[in-house]
């Protein structure tokens, strides 16, 4: 109960990011960054429920940190135990996967290379999306509606675009999500207003200039808008959908999508496999990672706390299993 009366006092008092003190002026930086997790249930009213649809719950954290420049996670990527979130305020975070609460300590860092200015907030480095493979990483920017692509070693642009097919697409509304297929084609999706939204489906590289493209629609659940997508083992496209409401606060949903064959203006379209609602809803939920381990397809999420106080960043990690 008292989680989600702080979400709705959160979003009465600010429906946007929250611009920290440090975005603004630098505040001191602790002498060792550090994250703190504070082990969560899945459902706070009834602590031993651990189902959740297709989901079994593995275990979630409250994360927090005395470095002011945590927090905002918009995307995420999980690998050999090792998180990696970024934010919309240009901050990559990395920490290590607890084993239980305790503190961990935490690496930030600050994309150097990026569609505008070097100067800190989201005009200049509104992250929201990612892709990993291959040591490189393929982020999305709002705000300038572009792609870059790094080097994982060293976080050295090698390539970006601002491609024209995502141009009207509104300041702050996409690229929201972004997916590599198997074959190496690009799903990137805008936010959009509500309803459908457009998604391209580039032939390669979107970071490239002049890498074709087509245009589709994302269908989300309705009253939903989607804010991550990932490649799951089987090649079927998970999606993290979110619904804001000011008297009942977040809530998010879960869809797969088939992808056979793609053509120009087909709709994407999922089947629900789980839905954070009321006692069920973990707050901003706007990071995705799915990962392979033990013969288990794992889901990892991740809350963004849109550095606002009476928010919180949480990391849930699930077991995808028998769809219902």
């Amino acid at each position: 109960m008292r989680v989600r009366v702080l979400a709705l006092l959160a979003m009465l008092l600010f429906l946007g990011t929250f611009a920290p003190v440090g975005l603004q002026r630098d505040p001191p930086l602790p002498a060792v960054s550090q994250v703190r997790f504070e082990p969560i249930a899945l459902n706070e009213d009834a602590p031993h429920e651990t189902r959740i649809g297709a989901l079994r719950f593995l275990g979630g954290w409250a994360v927090s940190s005395n470095d002011y420049r945590f927090g905002g996670i918009s995307a995420l990527h999980v690998d050999g135990g090792r998180v990696l979130g970024v934010s919309d305020a240009g901050w990559l975070l990395r920490f290590t996967l607890p084993a239980a609460g305790g503190t961990g300590a935490l690496e930030v860092g600050w994309i150097g290379e990026g569609p505008t200015g070097q100067g800190g907030g989201k005009e200049d480095r509104d992250a929201e999306s990612l892709a990993v493979a291959d040591g490189r990483i393929w982020i999305g920017y709002e705000q300038a509606n572009s792609v870059w692509r790094y080097r994982l070693a060293d976080w050295r642009a090698e390539a970006s675009a601002a491609p024209p097919a995502m141009a009207g697409w509104d300041d702050n509304r996409g690229p929201e999500a972004m997916a590599r297929l198997p074959d190496g084609r690009f799903l990137v999706f805008s936010e959009g207003p509500g309803g459908d939204s457009e998604v391209l489906l580039f032939d390669g590289d979107p970071a490239i200039h002049g890498t074709r493209s087509v245009r589709l629609r994302y269908r989300p659940p309705r009253g939903y808008r989607i804010t991550d997508a990932a490649v799951l083992p089987d090649g079927s496209l998970l999606t993290l959908n979110r619904h804001i409401n000011l008297l009942h606060g977040f809530s998010a949903k879960l869809t797969v999508v088939a992808l056979p064959a793609i053509w120009a203006n087909a709709v994407l379209e999922g089947k629900e496999i789980a839905a954070f609602e009321g006692p069920l809803a973990q707050g901003n939920l706007e990071g995705l990672s799915v990962v392979r381990e033990g013969g288990r397809t794992l889901l990892w999420l991740a809350s963004d706390d849109n550095y606002n106080p009476l928010q919180r960043t949480v990391l849930l990690k699930f077991a995808l299993e028998a769809r219902p």
